[in-house]
C-alpha cells in the first residue's frame, strides 16, 4: 500500500493595508442590530461576512436577506450556508417592511439566497416583500439583488414587477471561472436574465469580484457582455476568502487598478460604475438611484 503525502494547507495571504476596516460601533449600529434581532431577520451583511457592515449599519442601513439564510447553491466564493432550507416564513415580508419603516430607510436593498427547490424559485415571497415595503414606506426606493431563476422567466417577472426601481443580478466572475466559482450557474443564462430584466423596463445592475484569477482582458470582456445585454450599473470589488475551504484569493487588486477599471467601464458606456477594494453590490447603492 502506497501512502500519499498529506497536502499542506496553503497559507492565506495577508490583507494589504487598504483592506483593513474598523470594528462596528455606535448608536446607529446598535439600533440596526436591535431591529434585525427583534424582527428575526437575516442580512447578507452578517451571513456573507461583509467587510462594510460596520460602516453601513453605522449609517443606519442594511441589506436584508429574505427566504432564510440557507442556500441551495454551493458557490466556492460565498460564506452563506449551503444545504436544504426550511420551509419559508410567510410572515417574513411583513417583518422586513416593518423594520425598514422603523429604520426610516430612504433606499432599501433586499437580496435572498437561492431557493432552487421551490417551484417559483421564491418569486411570491419576493413580490410580497417589495409590495409591502412600498405599502409601509411609499417614499422609500428599492433595489432588489435577485438570484438566478434558472431560466424561469415567469418567476423573474413576478420577482421584479412589484415596484422596485433597481434590479440587480450579479455575474460574480468572468466566464472562464464560472465552472469553478459558480458551478450551478451559467454565464450566458445570467446575461440573458439581465437582458430580460431590462426589457421589463427596470434599471439593471450587476457586480463582479476581482482577485479570483481573472485577467484584465477577461474583465474588459465581461464589461462588453454586460453592456450588450442592457446592464446600467456595474460594481467591481475585491474578493475576500471567507474560510480556508473557499476559493483562494489569487491577487489583491490595488486601489489604483480599481480606479483604472472604473475609467474603462465609463469609457465603454456604463452610466455608473462603483469600483474599489471594499465595494460590494449593495455598497453605496443609493448613489446611483
Amino acid at each position: 500500500m502506497i501512502e500519499l503525502p498529506i497536502a499542506e494547507k496553503q497559507p492565506r495571504p495577508r490583507k494589504p493595508e487598504w483592506l483593513k476596516v474598523k470594528l462596528p460601533t455606535g448608536e446607529k449600529y446598535r439600533h440596526v442590530r436591535h431591529l434585525v434581532d427583534t424582527y428575526q431577520l437575516h442580512t447578507i451583511c452578517q451571513s456573507g461576512n461583509c467587510p462594510n457592515m460596520g460602516e453601513c449599519w453605522g449609517e443606519g442601513t442594511a441589506t436584508f436577506m429574505i427566504l432564510g439564510n440557507v442556500c441551495t447553491r454551493s458557490c466556492s466564493f460565498c460564506a452563506v450556508a449551503t444545504g436544504r432550507p426550511k420551509t419559508y416564513d410567510q410572515d417574513e415580508p411583513r417583518r422586513v417592511a416593518e423594520a425598514i419603516r422603523l429604520m426610516e430607510v430612504k433606499h432599501a436593498v433586499i437580496t435572498s439566497v437561492n431557493r432552487d427547490e421551490l417551484p417559483d424559485k421564491g418569486a411570491w415571497v419576493w413580490h410580497e416583500t417589495v409590495r409591502l415595503v412600498k405599502e409601509y414606506c411609499p417614499e422609500t426606493t428599492i433595489e432588489t439583488l435577485i438570484p438566478d431563476v434558472k431560466g424561469d422567466w415567469n418567476a423573474l417577472e413576478l420577482m421584479i414587477n412589484a415596484g422596485q426601481e433597481v434590479v440587480s443580478h450579479n455575474m460574480e466572475t468572468v466566464k472562464r471561472l464560472y465552472r469553478k466559482v459558480r458551478p450551478q450557474a451559467k454565464y450566458e443564462r445570467s446575461l440573458e436574465q439581465i437582458q430580460k430584466t431590462k426589457a421589463f423596463g427596470k434599471r439593471t445592475k450587476s457586480g463582479v469580484m476581482l482577485g479570483l484569477g481573472e485577467t484584465d482582458e477577461e474583465v474588459y470582456e465581461i464589461m462588453d457582455d454586460l453592456l450588450a445585454h442592457g446592464c446600467d450599473v456595474l460594481t467591481l470589488g475585491q474578493y475576500l476568502q471567507p474560510t480556508a475551504m473557499h476559493h483562494q484569493v489569487m491577487e489583491f487588486i490595488t486601489p489604483e487598478k480599481f480606479a483604472h477599471f472604473k475609467q474603462i467601464g465609463i469609457e465603454k458606456g456604463f452610466p455608473y460604475v462603483e469600483s474599489g477594494p471594499m465595494v460590494r453590490s449593495s455598497y453605496h447603492a443609493e448613489r446611483h438611484i
